[in-house]
């Protein structure tokens, strides 16, 4: 019995170790990961954590420009904590307030107004903590604040309505105050409608809200049956892509093939719109939102590493013409192959950060 006891554990033993021998040596690009986030651990820049401050988190736009945060911050090595606020100022100024009380390396704002983050970023500036802002009305020395052009993007596409139209239209306006950005399209729209004579407005609308693609909807369409003959309205100028989504659908579903649509800002789900047969929008002004989210990060980054960029950084707008696109569905991150300077910008990139960056 002892020396089948022995004879037993001896196999038992064998088998152990051959079934060692066969087991995988690890997943090479796990390693290689594990490698890099080690390197890039011990970078002065890496590990930081990374607020991002919202007014309002609606759309493929809000998500494509979320994804571009993410992803520069992770290539820096760092990590993004979103606090989204419904539209909700007085929410956004807390969530400003939470994320500096948290103590975060540096923090991101997305819209709102000087009077509800004000107060918060100087609270943040006096911690020593870095922000850097986009389309807001935020008035704080030492922040860095991003714009998408959005004057020249409100020219761009009214230029074109004019041009299509031959100087005579009659024109629906979706639009709404609160937000700098549609501050400034504004001023260009008031602009274009004292040189352009032939050009009547004969209906404005507009309000940000949760289901503002949805609501925009609604609205047009009673647009629509206040102005139900052809010729009755020639265009349809929405300042955001969110607009222009519900007054595509409104004018789709009322088979109005008589009305053309001209917006502002471009995601995926305003390409795929923009592409489909008879589509009336026409055509669109934009910065890549994948693009904003890493530009941002980039200054953010700047400042974290002691830098002093130029406190009004704006982004240079490129201009989308439905006559552009293939015939092929595409997504924006192929844009770029149609549309000459969209995307893949390698503005706010230093020295340090690219070395970060390839850690």
């Amino acid at each position: 019995m002892k020396k089948q006891s022995l004879w037993l554990l001896s196999a038992l033993l064998l088998i152990g170790l051959l079934l060692t021998g066969c087991q995988p040596k690890g997943n090479t690009n796990e390693q290689a990961a594990s490698t890099n986030n080690s390197a890039a651990s011990d970078h002065p820049l890496s590990g930081k954590k990374i607020a991002l401050i919202m007014q309002i988190n609606l759309g493929t736009f809000s998500a494509q420009y979320i994804d571009g945060v993410k992803e520069q911050v992770e290539k820096f090595g760092g990590s993004v904590t979103v606090f989204t606020s419904d539209g909700d100022l007085a929410k956004m100024a807390s969530n400003l307030d939470a994320a500096v009380n948290q103590g975060v390396d540096g923090i991101l704002i997305d819209h709102g107004t000087k009077e509800a983050l004000n107060q918060g970023v100087e609270k943040a500036i006096e911690k020593g903590i870095p922000v850097v802002a986009f389309d807001t009305g935020v008035e704080v020395e030492g922040v860095v604040n991003l714009q998408q052009g959005d004057q020249a993007m409100a020219e761009m596409t009214l230029e074109k309505l004019a041009e299509d139209a031959n100087g005579e239209a009659n024109i629906v306006k979706i639009w709404v105050a609160g937000f700098a950005p549609m501050e400034r399209r504004q001023v260009a729209y008031e602009e274009f409608m004292s040189n352009n004579p032939g050009i009547k407005e004969v209906a404005t609308f507009g309000a940000a809200t949760q289901n503002t693609a949805l609501d925009t909807q609604s609205q047009m369409e009673a647009v629509l049956k206040q102005y139900p003959n052809e010729g009755d309205i020639t265009a349809v100028w929405a300042s955001w892509d969110e607009f222009a989504k519900g007054a595509v659908r409104a004018i789709e579903q009322a088979g109005r093939t008589d009305i053309k649509v001209y917006g502002i800002d471009m995601s995926d789900e305003d390409l795929q719109m923009m592409q489909k047969e008879n589509s009336p929008w026409i055509a669109s002004a934009a910065v890549d939102p994948i693009d904003i989210g890493r530009i941002q990060v980039r200054y953010l980054y700047q400042k974290i590493d002691g830098e002093n960029p130029e406190e009004r950084i704006v982004l240079e707008p490129v201009f989308v013409d439905q006559e552009s696109l293939p015939e092929e569905t595409i997504t924006t991150v192929e844009l770029s192959d149609h549309v000459e300077g969209w995307g893949s910008s390698d503005q706010g990139y230093t020295d340090t950060l690219r070395e970060l960056e390839g850690q």
